[in-house]
This record gives structure tokens, C-alpha cells and sequence, in this order.
């Protein structure tokens, strides 16, 4: 069993992952859908689209940070399970979709699920957040990779 990742790398993850998200948000309406998109499927997207495991279960601020998600059978992530543990986080990029009241209160909202989410993960004995639990999911170190080489 690999151990629960450290606060601070999934905090630093977190936010890597949230500029990313928070950054098209400058385009109206098409920036925000991009980013509710980007927030839910971050955990699945790049294995999705890449197909090697060097990003199995990770976004790309969880694979800087040599962190990554750990579903309770052992299977990857896939989008589906990647939206559900996300649906907190999204929450302010989908508000951000509406003109002007959501650019107001996206994010004020995303900051307050996210003090939220953090609190849940110092406070819980399995370091597991909200959408976690949903998922039925827990962030661990990553093993380090191991040259194909040295796997003969």
C-alpha cells in the first residue's frame, strides 16, 4: 500500500492544476466550459489522450509533484471516475460560465471549496477530501519510475 501524499505537494499540485483551469477562464463563456472541463477530467485526461502510464492516474500538477490518485481496486482513472472525485473543485469555473454574477462569485466560491477540501484532507485520518470520499479514491506518493532496462 503506498502511502498518503504529503499536504503540501497536493496543495502545490492543486493549485498548478487550478492556474491551468483558471487561466482560459479569460474568454467568456468558452474559457469557463473549457476550464469545468479541464478541473473534472484532469485526473484521467492526459493517460486518456497519451496512453503511457508515466501518467496513469495523474494531472499534470500531481505528475510534477511525483503524486498521484489511487482508485481502491487498483484500476486507473478513468474520466468518468476523474469528474466525479473533481466535482467539487469545478464548482467556481462552472459558476464562470455565467456572465458577469458568475465571474463575481466563481471565484470567490472556488476559493471557499477549496479551504473547504483542504480542511477535509488535514482532518481526515486517510487524508481523503470530499470528492475523494464520493469517488472512493486517495491521493498517494508515486513509486519512482523505473527504467524498462532495469525491468529484464
Amino acid at each position: 500500500m503506498k502511502r498518503s501524499a504529503e499536504l503540501a505537494p497536493r496543495i502545490v499540485a492543486a493549485l498548478i492544476d487550478a492556474l491551468i483551469g483558471w487561466v482560459v477562464v479569460v474568454i467568456p463563456i468558452l474559457g469557463a466550459i473549457v476550464s469545468v472541463l479541464y478541473l473534472l477530467l484532469k485526473d484521467g485526461i492526459m493517460f486518456q489522450l497519451l496512453k503511457t502510464d508515466e501518467w496513469k492516474n495523474k494531472s499534470i500538477g500531481k505528475k510534477i509533484m511525483n503524486i498521484e490518485v489511487e482508485t481502491a481496486d487498483g484500476s486507473p482513472v478513468d474520466l468518468a471516475l476523474s469528474a466525479k472525485r473533481n466535482i467539487p473543485l469545478s464548482i467556481g469555473s462552472f459558476l464562470a460560465i455565467i456572465p458577469v454574477i458568475g465571474w463575481i462569485f466563481g471565484p470567490i466560491v472556488a476559493m471557499v471549496v477549496a479551504v473547504i477540501e483542504i480542511v477535509l484532507v488535514l482532518t481526515d485520518s486517510e487524508r481523503r477530501r470530499l470528492g475523494d470520499k464520493w469517488a472512493n479514491t486517495r491521493v498517494v506518493q508515486s513509486e519512482p519510475a523505473v527504467a524498462e532496462e532495469n525491468k529484464l
